[in-house]
């Protein structure tokens, strides 16, 4: 039975989907009955996480997203209503990082790119998304910002800004839709257990233990457990408001 029984039959966008945390948030949406539409660059592993849910008996419908271009954005939020005829959730989870260096020596390409999918992109799904919620009585959305929204690290003021922008976003949304019935509300991951992880840490599991209070990092599931009570109605007073899952290193 689904830890969240609430969850049964809602439709929820996940953006980022093929791999890593939002993977694992359409994993486990579809354990507990949501139907899921996909949104991934890469078609392949966009295809392979449906495909994967249609193997556990779950459903789920792939739409080619890049969350830089509106159009694609429209598409996908449309996407959900051409298939379900209706948007009760979504996961903007979508995000990119690219090389550690000091801001004068940054390239404009990747403060660019950073800038449209991690900052404009959560903008872009957010319109979208409650447009179509305000047609249908309301819903539920969560974006992936980062502990680094919430601080800074040196040598990624370019993605700093980008996550500070997206909960900057989120509490302006929120009282956008307070009273409309559209919650709007943001987890902050610390380091997790993903292929963007080991990217940067050459699949060293152990580098960050040292600045992590709990002295692990973290994994996807335990990001998706915090998006999942987002989007039920069990955080139904929740709203403007952010979930820290980095094993205490905002405390600190």
């Amino acid at each position: 039975m689904s830890n969240y029984p609430e969850l049964e039959d809602k439709v929820v966008i996940v953006t980022g989907s093929g791999s890593g945390m939002g993977r694992d948030a359409c994993m486990a949406l579809a354990a507990a009955g949501a139907r899921i539409v996909l949104g991934n660059r890469n078609r392949a592993a966009g295809e392979a996480v449906a495909a994967a849910i249609a193997a556990t008996g779950g459903t789920a419908v792939f739409q080619p997203t890049d969350v830089s271009k509106p159009a694609d954005c429209a598409a996908l939020v449309q996407r959900a209503l051409d298939a379900f005829g209706r948007l009760d959730g979504a996961f903007n989870n979508a995000g990119l990082q690219r090389e550690f260096c000091d801001i004068h020596e940054t390239p404009d390409a990747d403060i660019s790119d950073v800038i449209d999918i991690n900052l404009k992109g959560v903008l872009y799904m957010m319109k979208y998304e409650a447009a179509a919620m305000l047609k249908t009585g309301g819903g539920a959305i969560v974006n992936n910002s980062s502990i680094f929204g919430l601080k800074a690290m040196p040598h990624l003021a370019y993605y700093v800004a980008a996550k500070h922008g997206v909960l900057g976003a989120t509490r302006a949304a929120a009282l956008d839709y307070a009273q409309q019935g559209i919650r709007v509300n943001a987890v902050c991951p610390g380091p997790i257990k993903t292929a963007s992880y080991d990217r940067v840490t050459g699949g060293d599991d152990h580098m960050y233990d040292d600045g992590v209070p709990m002295h692990r990092i973290g994994q996807p599931r335990e990001v998706s457990d915090a998006v999942l009570w987002l989007l039920s109605g069990r955080s139904s007073y929740v709203t403007g408001s952010f979930i820290s899952v980095d094993g205490g290193m905002c405390a600190a």
